[in-house]
Order: structure tokens, then sequence, then C-alpha cells
């Protein structure tokens, strides 16, 4: 199996990246259409930028929704956005840079979150505190401790709250589901997710001055009141641990999402490890642009492998996605290949438009109507989030030490062979791994039911943060005297 495992994955992989291609999964929402102001949903968008953009579009299409507020800290951006909505619905939305004033207004029944990271968890669950269903975007939180406080807060105000990990509104990955929950990929002892992207330097550390049209007290919210070190506020905050989640959480948390759909996990795991650092360049940014995750479910093994210097592409016609391995054969994208590497079929099914799909449910009142409820999208970012722990509290190491615990370890088979994949591309694109020495990070055993590390304080510690007031994260203890 090995053997055959390492001859056709390039192969099948850009073989079912071009038989999925007819299955992408749409972006345009419904039409508007004449309705009854009584089906009205008024919607509030947070966050103005790119996915701020998609949001405004998506639910503003939808028949019997308006865009009612827009917001966002900066300023330019919340009235460029209330400027394309005007055109799009025909009447103006309010542009507003407060999300507590959106909050505050009683006729506003649904709001979308498409703020920085740090903000997703917060904003959320005042949100639902103030009455509103939430559609939030991925990751949905920015430590582990807020995923679970947002799964509270929907729980103890019976508000919904839907996770922007659209591909679980995929008719053909719901179908790949089922296929391993028929037990026809066999014994599946293994999975990959892969994101392979070009990520350059964000320039020098320094101090830089924040442009005038942002406050930036209500951009950083709940993060430190600290000077703006990077030449771009905007989107590189990615790249900082304050705000941000590296590219686990930016973009893999997506396809982590899909093997824990397809594979039909559930949990933490029982333990995780990491191996990465930030390579080939220094720079302002703090997240590895390099780094694996190993983590080990029952009788399972689930790596994330991630990339952001220049790099061939995983296979030549692929460079971001998943692989299932099962006895039986291999589930990429959304093909279905035999133990041989031949594809033999690729899943079908009716995909549905993530965010008509949340509009739907907000109508229902069933939470069972959502693709992407908040507890799975909870799991899935924590996973991401488990990687980045491991890494934090881990330290630095020649290249033959952490082979060497790799080996003590007796890891899965294909976790050594990925690492060496790792070494040699750093290697190619010329970085000194003497001068800069890639990270081990600690290995974590994990307490499912309280959602911790066993016997590690230092990994413990990151599991959430300090809050700046007034922009404090509930305790749990708020949630259970609502629920009483």
């Amino acid at each position: 199996m090995i053997s055959r495992r390492q001859f056709f994955e390039e192969t099948m992989i850009a073989t079912a990246v071009a038989a999925a291609a007819s299955n992408a999964i749409p972006l345009q929402a419904e039409e508007k259409g004449t309705t009854s102001a009584n089906d009205t949903i008024r919607h509030a968008v947070i966050g103005c930028r790119i996915r701020g953009r998609v949001h405004a579009r998506e639910f503003g299409n939808q028949k019997g929704v308006e865009i009612a507020y827009v917001c966002d800290p900066d300023r330019t951006l919340a009235e460029e956005r209330a400027d394309a909505v005007e055109k799009q619905q025909g009447w103006r939305p309010k542009a507003v840079q407060d999300l507590r004033t959106v909050f505050d207004d009683k006729s506003v029944d649904t709001v979308s979150v498409a703020t920085p990271n740090h903000w997703h968890a917060l904003a959320a669950i005042w949100a639902m505190q103030a009455g509103k269903d939430v559609y939030v975007e991925k990751p949905v939180s920015h430590n582990i401790v807020e995923g679970r406080r947002m799964i509270q807060a929907s729980e103890a105000t019976g508000k919904l709250c839907q996770v922007g990990t659209q591909r679980r509104s995929s008719g053909p990955l719901k179908a790949a589901a089922k296929f391993v929950r028929e037990g026809k990929l066999g014994d599946v002892k293994f999975a990959r997710s892969i994101i392979y992207g070009n990520r350059g330097s964000i320039g020098s550390r320094g101090q830089y001055e924040v442009p005038s049209n942002i406050d930036y007290n209500l951009w950083l919210g709940p993060a430190p009141m600290t000077k703006l070190t990077r030449p771009q506020l905007h989107y590189d905050w990615h790249w900082n641990w304050d705000t941000g989640n590296g590219e686990l959480g930016n973009n893999n948390i997506h396809y982590i999402d899909v093997c824990r759909m397809i594979m039909g996990l559930t949990g933490l795991g029982n333990s995780v490890f990491s191996i990465g650092g930030r390579m080939g360049y220094e720079d302002a940014g703090q997240t590895p642009n390099t780094q694996l995750v190993a983590h080990e479910f029952d009788g399972s093994t689930v790596m994330q492998e991630v990339r952001g210097l220049k790099s061939d592409p995983f296979s030549k016609k692929f460079k971001a996605g998943w692989i299932i391995h099962g006895t039986e054969g291999f589930i990429a994208e959304e093909s279905f290949f035999d133990r041989d590497g031949k594809m033999v079929h690729k899943f079908e099914g009716e995909t549905e438009n993530h965010f008509v799909n949340f509009i739907n449910a907000v109508r229902s009142g069933r939470r069972e109507d959502l693709n992407a409820d908040i507890t799975e999208g909870h799991q899935s970012t924590a996973l991401c989030h488990l990687g980045n722990i491991s890494y934090r509290a881990g330290r630095a190491m020649p290249v033959d030490k952490i082979a060497a615990s790799l080996e003590k370890l007796s890891v899965y088979e294909d976790v050594p062979r990925t690492f060496d994949r790792m070494v040699k591309h750093l290697q190619d694109k010329g970085v000194d791994l003497k001068k800069t020495p890639l990270v081990l990070g600690s290995l974590l055993n994990i307490d499912n039911k309280s959602e911790s590390f066993i016997n590690n304080a230092q990994a413990n510690k990151l599991l959430g943060r300090e809050y700046r007031k007034p922009f404090v994260l509930p305790g749990a203890e708020e949630f259970k005297r609502t629920n009483t």
C-alpha cells in the first residue's frame, strides 16, 4: 500500500482536480424577487474587505434579505461597501465603524462576521446575545476557549451560528462522506490536507502610522493595544499571533474541515505535534510559513501541510486540497480511486449555496438545517489552533535530531516522508537550516472532555488569551445562568 500510495498520489490528484471542475460550488445566491415585508430579513455585514464584499453580494442578492448595515473600523471601507450595496439593492445601508451600534438595533435580524480572526468569536457572541442569528467566517475563533464559548452562546440564546466553511454545502463531498460511512473506502488510517502557496515577506518590523480613516482602538478590539509594527495593517494581521493564526487558520482550515467531514471525525483527537518555522526571510511576521501538523485520532492520523515559499505543486495541477486514504483506495478532491490509482468515479450530488443555506435555516429556525453549525466549525478550527500551540510550545532543533525524534515517536509512516520532503523543499529554496533551524513542536496529549492538554501548563496557557476591556469574552458561567 505504501509503494502504491507514493506512486499514484500525484497522478490521482491531477486527475481528480480535472474531474471536480464541473462540480464547483456556486458563488451566486438567488436573485431578489418580490416578497412580503413581514418576510424580510434585515442583515448586517461586519467587516468590509475581501470576504465582507462577498457577504454583502451574496446576502443582498437573496429574496427577502436587505442589507441594513455595513460596519468596519476603517471608515473608507465601510463607505465603499455602502456605495456598492446601494447600487445592488437600490437604497443605501447605514455605514458605521462600531459593531455595537449594529447589535443595539433591534430591527437587525442577522449578522455576518468577516472581520480579522481576533474579532470573530466576540462579535458572534455579542450578536447572539443581542438576539441575532450569525454567519461567521473561518476560522471561527482566535483560540480554542473562544470556540467553546461560541457553542455555549448559541445553545444559551437559541440563536443559529453558521460557519463559513462552505464546502460543507457541497453535494459531491456529502456523497463522499456517505461513501466512507458505508465502509466502501475500507479501513481509513490516514488523511492529509495540503496548502502550497507563495507568501512573500510582509516587510521589516518597525513602527508604522495607522491611517487616519481607521479607528485603531476598534480595529484591535480584544487584542492588546500595541503599536503597528508592519507596513500594512490590513490582511497581514494573519501572520501576527495577537490577531491571526497563520496559514493553518487562514486557508488550511477549509481542507482540514473536509477531512473531518469525510472521515466523520469528532473531538480534538488524542495527540498533536507540529514541525515548522518562518523560513526564507526575516520580516514583521511571527507565524510559520512552512509547517506540518500530525493529529492522532483513534486508529487514524490526519496531517496538515503548509508551504509559504514558492514551491513545486504537490502534483502538476494541484497546490491545495485533501486526500483520504483507505484500504480500498483513495478519495482526492471529489473522486474515488481504487488501490491501483485508477479513478473509479467522481462523486455527485446537489450543491447548495452556503449563504442561502444559512438564510433558509434562519427562516425555519431549525439548527439541523445548517450545513456548518458552530460545533463543527469549532472542532475543525481547534485542530488548526492545536498545531499552532504545539509549534509555539516547541523549540528549534537540527534536522537530524527532529528526524530522530520522529523515529522515537513511532509516527505514521507518511509523516517522516513528508518531513523529508519539507527539508528538501527548504534546501532547494536556499534556506540554511543550520542558521535558521526548524522548530519541533511539543507532543501534546489531549483531554477531549476539558479541551485542554494533559500535564502541559505552558501549552494550556495558549488555549485562551487576555482580553482588553471592554472587549472581554463572556465567561462560561454567564451562559450557564442564561440557560437556567
